[in-house]
């Protein structure tokens, strides 16, 4: 595989925040492993999705969120949301068509940050409600989120992604994300 000499600063990152500074250089295989990475969290959660979408038996949470561990720090925010039937009724349609959507999006490379975004947020929840620290306080579910967290930051839709194409139709002449910058935090 050979590899085009790059400018010192392609493949440079850097971020500030509270004072501190930290800067990295990423391999050029980077992009390939970011690319895995959002094609793999995209098909566990469209087939995750899928499977609750066409089960036999409608998928109900109500369960699920009235047992969550005693321990967890959002015990009584789960238990007040497996009580309230309108939010039962919610979350039975928004956690297998969220999953189904966020998957489709990551698969497809279309609105990848606002999916990884929910998607993050999906696994927080998941992680609050299977609370179990027994092996300290990192499991699946938090390594999930930070994949997430990882597959937007560094724009995984750009990578073979419709977000690329979506980014740069224009508008009067202009890009898509130059009209509107702020679709910057949604697409990538």
């Amino acid at each position: 595989m050979a590899t085009k000499e790059l400018r010192p600063e392609a493949n440079t990152f850097e971020s500030k925040f509270g004072g501190l500074t930290v800067r990295g250089r990423a391999h050029s295989l980077s992009a390939w492993f970011v690319l895995a990475l959002r094609l793999m969290m995209g098909y566990a959660f469209l087939y995750s999705g899928w499977t609750k979408i066409a089960a036999a038996e409608p998928f109900n949470a109500a369960g699920y969120l009235t047992n969550v561990p005693a321990a967890s720090p959002a015990t009584g925010l789960f238990n007040w949301m497996g009580t309230t039937p309108w939010f039962v009724d919610f979350v039975n349609v928004a956690v297998p068509w969220g999953e189904f959507f966020i998957g489709l999006g990551l698969l497809v490379g279309a609105f990848v940050r606002l999916a990884a975004f929910f998607g993050a947020f999906m696994m927080l929840t998941f992680y609050l409600g299977n609370w179990s620290v027994e092996h300290g306080f990192i499991n699946g579910d938090f390594a999930y989120m930070l994949v997430f967290l990882a597959v937007a930051a560094f724009g995984a839709g750009r990578i073979l992604g419709l977000d690329s194409i979506i980014e740069q139709q224009k508008v009067d002449g202009t890009p898509l994300v130059e009209r509107y910058p702020a679709l910057r935090y949604v697409l990538g």
